[in-house]
């Protein structure tokens, strides 16, 4: 790369030709393939460009706000009684906390929080028939059969 620059003026440098001089890696990292999905790093860097404040340094200041993003999730671990990144919970729950509540059953336990409202409305004869099969094909319920 420097022999290039020797040969070539400054102006000549674009993102795209300075991109060209890393496809060879890039070939040995990910392998023989036609593409490789950069969506997750590209919304990554998105994220650090949101950090720049100085347009005449911007590294500078990605680096700064990296660094004051990293001490305020470092320090939030410490912190009790308020909602933050490392205590908030989750989008989607697979472990809600009102296990215990008056509407769940101890014999089917709730797996997950629902995602949205869906509901529907058994007859009486199809959800009579649903209980009686739960009832008899579940082995909590067989001791009390027996």
């Amino acid at each position: 790369m420097n022999h290039l620059e020797m040969l070539f003026p400054p102006t000549f440098f674009t993102i795209m030709v300075h991109l060209t001089y890393h496809q060879a890696g890039e070939a040995k990292l990910g392998g023989p393939q036609q593409c490789q999905w950069m969506y997750s790093i590209e919304r990554y860097l998105g994220h650090f460009k949101s950090y720049v404040r100085n347009i005449s340094q911007p590294e500078g200041s990605i680096a700064e706000g990296y660094l004051d993003e990293e001490a305020l999730t470092f320090s939030s671990q410490f912190i009790e009684g308020i909602e933050t990144r490392c205590n908030r919970p989750r989008r989607l729950d697979d472990f809600p906390e009102d296990r215990g509540s008056v509407n769940s059953s101890s014999i089917f336990p709730p797996v997950a929080k629902g995602l949205g409202a869906v509901t529907f409305e058994l007859s009486p004869m199809a959800k009579c028939q649903a209980h009686r099969y739960v009832l008899l094909n579940c082995p909590q319920v067989m001791p009390f059969i027996k």
